[in-house]
């Protein structure tokens, strides 16, 4: 079968088309599938025009217009000739928005006149709308009421539905898509699974000032997903349980939010248990996964969240780390049952605090949940279980 992906923006330095239809398009290749990815870099112009294979994916960047002003238009119809180009069996559009929603339009308009293109299959992995990234993001109210409208009208009228959550799914149900127009497609690891290189951990751990064997709690988050403030307060009580636990802090608040959970840490006098190495390298992040004894997962109950479905997540149970995560969304569905992690309630502190340090005293017992996380990720989330049913939600359309 010959697919065509499209994408709302470049591979980086955001993450759906690198960690979400990269992969796929590549268990898919893997499957026997021909895969394209179209990706209109206008976040990531120095890609502009580049064309590689990775992963048996054709990745195609298209160029981008020498005047940002005319990125829509271009780039919309570039897009369109690409996809038309390849004469693919399914087009699989990633995001209800922006970029896919407008090539979404126009591949149904030339279809009425040329009913041999291709099926649209639209892909969402987060809530845009109210309540969703559309009150995070920093999108005019002009942009809101588009996205919005693009999110709602491309659910109700693709093809078929891919959905990477369990919320998601409910909230595509009640638009009134049918089950049998509809895939469940759970994210699995956005990092490559190749271990780290021991002497660059070794090298990282001395550059850090930490001791082998140091208690070590990891944070690799954006800080949008839950109370900095609340998470500092838990912190603070971990450490007045285990005096020499460290938290080391990867990533950048999306508003600035890693610089109020930082003055939060100081007024509670723990800011010198703290190690924040700010933003990091995809490339690196296996080095600093290996730092730790165990993940920090907190998640306030809201509808963004429970929409979401983490790669973080998945990429912690990759590399075996153990997660304290709070029941919101996916994270329940995930470490279900205490496999993988422990899985406390939603705002409660005390549960969240008790869990961190069963996990930071004790290795053995957090070793035992890592690996366990691990076989959960490969026989329920891995991508190559993704592509299956990809595979068969691409075939039940185009027999139809």
């Amino acid at each position: 079968m010959k697919i065509v992906m499209a994408t709302p923006f470049g591979l980086r330095p955001r993450g759906t088309a690198s960690v979400r239809a990269l992969p796929l398009g590549q268990a898919l290749a893997a499957r026997g599938h021909q895969v394209t990815l179209l990706v209109p870099p206008w976040d990531d112009r120095a890609t502009s025009g580049q064309s590689f294979e990775q992963g048996g994916v054709q990745v195609r960047h298209l160029r981008v217009p020498d005047r940002a002003a005319l990125d829509v238009p271009l780039l919309t119809l570039r897009l369109l000739r690409a996809a038309r180009a390849e004469r693919p069996d399914v087009l699989h559009l990633f995001k209800p928005k922006a970029y896919p929603a407008f090539l979404g339009l126009l591949w149904r308009a030339f279809r009425r006149v040329d009913a041999t293109l291709a099926h649209i299959v639209m892909d969402t992995d987060d809530w845009e709308g109210p309540g969703g990234w559309n009150d995070l993001s920093g999108y005019t109210p002009l942009q809101k009421r588009l996205f919005a409208w693009q999110e709602q009208w491309e659910l109700r009228h693709a093809d078929a539905v891919t959905v990477a959550s369990r919320a998601l799914e409910s909230i595509v149900l009640s638009m009134g898509v049918s089950p049998s127009r509809l895939a469940y497609l759970p994210n699995g690891p956005g990092i490559v699974s190749t271990p780290p290189d021991p002497t660059e951990v070794e090298s990282l751990r001395e550059a850090l000032g930490l001791p082998t064997g140091a208690p070590v709690a990891l944070l690799f988050t954006r800080f949008w997903e839950f109370d900095e403030a609340q998470l500092a307060r838990r912190w603070a009580r971990v450490v007045a349980e285990l005096p020499e636990a460290r938290l080391l802090v990867v990533g950048k608040g999306l508003h600035g939010e890693e610089v109020r959970f930082h003055a939060e840490l100081e007024t509670l006098g723990v800011s010198n248990s703290i190690l924040d190495v700010g933003f990091q390298p995809m490339e690196r992040l296996r080095a600093y996964f290996a730092l730790a004894r165990v993940a920090l997962y907190p998640m306030s109950d809201t509808l963004v969240n429970r929409a979401k479905c983490p790669v973080k997540l998945a990429d912690y149970m990759q590399a075996g780390l153990p997660v304290v995560g709070e029941a919101v969304g996916q994270v329940a569905e995930y470490l279900t049952g205490d496999v993988g992690g422990l899985l406390v309630p939603s705002g409660d502190d005390a549960a969240f605090v008790s869990a961190t340090l069963r996990l930071l005293r004790d290795p053995e017992f957090a070793a035992i949940m890592g690996r366990t996380g691990q076989q959960r990720l490969a026989t329920r989330f891995d991508w190559p279980i993704q592509a299956e049913r990809a595979e068969a939600l691409y075939e039940s359309i185009t027999r139809r």
